[in-house]
């Protein structure tokens, strides 16, 4: 595992993420190694998620590519190079099910 994918991970559960779900795609995707799902307790709590996973990369020397959603929004993608992580609230995960779509890669659930 990347020392990207595990610095986020650290991140994510230190803040409390919940139900945080690694997906291996770097056999079927070219523009990314590794989607980390996890979800927030409510917008408010996702917006705090992605400022620690932001602040945590880039001090680290890593660049954050894209950053998706607005501060209320249900679902926030960043996209830093080879991790992808999708930050959703419990019932825009049960919505989208990125999990069930990726289910034929290799997944690992913290």
């Amino acid at each position: 595992m990347s020392e990207l994918l595990n610095l986020v991970r650290h991140t994510l559960e230190e803040k409390l993420a919940e139900n945080i779900v690694t997906i291996d795609i770097r056999n079927v995707n070219a523009y990314t190694d590794y989607y980390v799902i996890c979800t927030a307790k409510n917008p408010r709590h996702a917006n705090s998620l992605v400022e620690f996973v932001e602040k945590e990369v880039t001090k680290n020397g890593f660049d954050v590519r894209l950053r998706e959603g607005e501060r209320e929004s249900t679902w926030v993608l960043i996209d830093i190079n080879e991790v992808v992580v999708h930050i959703f609230t419990e019932d825009a995960r049960n919505t989208y099910r990125l999990e069930a779509l990726w289910a034929d890669q290799p997944q690992e659930t913290l």
